[in-house]
C-alpha cells in the first residue's frame, strides 16, 4: 500500500531541516522548494508546529521570507527562538513586526547540487 504523499513531504522536510546549518537560517519557502513542493510554505510551518518532523529538528533555525521569527509563538517561550538562534551567533533585530534576522548574511545559501543531493537521496528512499 503507498503512503500518503503529504507523509513523504514530512519525511522530506525533515531531511532538509537536519541539514540547516549550524548559525544560519533557511525559510519556510525554501524548505518547501527543497523538498520539490515549492508552495508548500505553509505545510512546512504546519509540520513544525505539530512535530509532525520528529524529533531534534532545529526549528529555531527556520524563518519566514521576510526574516522574521514568525514561529516563536510555538516555542515554550516566546523568546527561546530567539535565544537559541543567538547562541549560534546568528543575530536579531527588534523591529516593529517582531524579531528579526539579516537573510544576506545568515540565511542559508543552498545551492542546485544540494538541491540535486536532496532529490537523489528522496528517490532512493522512495519518498
Amino acid at each position: 500500500m503507498k503512503e500518503k504523499k503529504e507523509f513523504n513531504f514530512y519525511k522530506r522536510a525533515r531531511i532538509v531541516c537536519l541539514a540547516i546549518p549550524f548559525g544560519k537560517v533557511a525559510t519556510y519557502g525554501q524548505i518547501a522548494l527543497l523538498c520539490g513542493k515549492p508552495k508548500n510554505a505553509r505545510q512546512v510551518g504546519y509540520a513544525l508546529n505539530r512535530g509532525r518532523l520528529g524529533e531534534e529538528i532545529p526549528a529555531h533555525r527556520v524563518i519566514n521570507s521576510r526574516g522574521i521569527l514568525s514561529g516563536a509563538a510555538a516555542f515554550d517561550t516566546y523568546d527561546m527562538q530567539r535565544i537559541l538562534l543567538n547562541g549560534e551567533g546568528v543575530e536579531t533585530e527588534w523591529t516593529e513586526d517582531g524579531w528579526k534576522v539579516d537573510l544576506k548574511r545568515f540565511g542559508w545559501k543552498s545551492t542546485m547540487g544540494e538541491a540535486l543531493e536532496f532529490r537523489e537521496r528522496f528517490e532512493q528512499e522512495g519518498i
